[in-house]
Formats: structure tokens, C-alpha cells, sequence
């Protein structure tokens, strides 16, 4: 998927309890993002890393993601959002998935779909980060694979996990 995936779509939607004779037009922005789940092998356990976004509090894990950037591909994107966030690079192994879902931005409805990509870890340190995306991070740890799910603070990225966990045991990595 090439470029800048930011578009526009319009909708409608009736009042509750109308015979739609109240037809209201919506505007929803789409936003297209790719991630990563970047998984390690340490001391015979596999691990993921995880980040705690800036601004949120201590014990909110989440999953490296980001924009598509122009003329960028999601497996590019992926990668280059894990390395951004947490200071580590991975080589691409499978698609996991995709997650969508809703936010309100400036009082704006936003759809948004993030495609997150499986990598196993090559190199690098968690949390030495490049310097022009280090404040978006608070933090960067390893996380248990195996506890991931329970962890993370999205569902979405809670069945990432489970997926890249169920992808790990039924291959050798």
C-alpha cells in the first residue's frame, strides 16, 4: 500500500427512535498506521517489547505503531516505528493482523486501522532511542510473550500478542 492514507469517507446515521425522517450526514477521517511485534528470545523465555507512550501512566504497555509515511510500505513502516520506539530492529517474519477501531481527536470521529507485522529482534538496545522520536516514548521493556496478553492495555494489541505467541509455537524462530 503506497503514500499518504489519510482520506475522507461520508456516511449518514438516523435518530434513535425516528422513521428516518432525521437523516444526519457524518464525516469520518480513515487513518492507516503499520506496528510491530518485536519478539526475543532471553534466557530460554520469548519476550516482546513493549512501550509506555508518553503521557501515559506507569504500567500502560502498548505495542510500537505509527503513520504510513509517503510513499512508504506497511512492512517498511512497521519496522521503522519498532526501531523508532524502542531503539531495536527486527527482520519481518509475518502480518499478524490488522486492528481498527474509533477515536475522537479535537472533537473529530476517526477510523483508524493499524496492521501490525510479527519481527524477530536482530539488534540493537531497548531504549536507545533516535533522538527525534525519543519524546514519544516514556519507557521501553521486554515484556514476557507468554503474560503479553494479559499486559498490554488494548485489546487489539492483546490479540496481537496471542497471535504472535500462537505464531512462535508452532514454528522454530
Amino acid at each position: 500500500m503506497p503514500g499518504d492514507f489519510t482520506g475522507i469517507q461520508a456516511g449518514r446515521a438516523t435518530s434513535p427512535g425516528s422513521d428516518d425522517d432525521c437523516v444526519t450526514n457524518l464525516v469520518v477521517k480513515r487513518e492507516f498506521s503499520a506496528g510491530g511485534v518485536l519478539i526475543r528470545k532471553l534466557k530460554g523465555e520469548w519476550m516482546l517489547a513493549a512501550i509506555r507512550p508518553a503521557g501515559k501512566d506507569p504500567g500502560v504497555w502498548a505495542l510500537p505503531k505509527g503513520n504510513i509515511g509517503r510513499g512508504e510500505d506497511l512492512r517498511e513502516t512497521a519496522r521503522r516505528e519498532v526501531h523508532e520506539e524502542t531503539g531495536a530492529t527486527g527482520r519481518l517474519v509475518e502480518k499478524l493482523g490488522d486492528v481498527r477501531y474509533v477515536y475522537t481527536w479535537d472533537g473529530e470521529r476517526i477510523f483508524k486501522v493499524v496492521s501490525f507485522f510479527l519481527l524477530r529482534y536482530s539488534r540493537g538496545r531497548l531504549g536507545e532511542l533516535p533522538p527525534e522520536t525519543a519524546h514519544e516514548v516514556a519507557e521501553v521493556r521486554w515484556l514476557s510473550l507468554a503474560e503479553a496478553p494479559k499486559l498490554l492495555a488494548y485489546g487489539g494489541e492483546r490479540d496481537m500478542a496471542e497471535r504472535a505467541l500462537a505464531s512462535v509455537q508452532r514454528r522454530t524462530l
